[in-house]
């Protein structure tokens, strides 16, 4: 499989939720997406399973952003330089840092 990384989407820069498959020591999803449910900026992307997946390398970016909310939200595709993903409250359990509401 050939990937391409896309200098106009925003790269993950950095994920600590370590209990997600795509994350080992970066986050190795050819993209993300980021969904809003219950008022929370979610990486729908995630994956809580025991085993490691995704590409061999770290090259992740955000693909696609439902947050219409977000300062960041430009026609549902992310303008932010960069995003983090990080652990989330209650059922939230992986969550876009980097969203701001407007």
């Amino acid at each position: 499989m050939t990937t391409l990384e896309n200098p106009a989407m925003p790269a993950v820069h950095d994920c600590t939720v370590h209990d997600c498959s795509y994350n080992h020591d970066g986050c190795h999803a050819f993209a993300i997406t980021v969904r809003g449910d219950n008022g929370a900026a979610d990486c729908g992307t995630f994956i809580p399973l025991g085993t490691k997946g995704g590409l061999d390398k770290v090259v992740a970016q955000v693909g696609a952003c439902s947050r219409t909310d977000c300062t960041h939200n430009a026609s549902l595709e992310c303008t932010a330089q960069s995003v983090r993903v990080g652990a989330g409250t209650g059922d939230h359990l992986a969550n876009c840092l980097t969203y701001q509401p407007r």
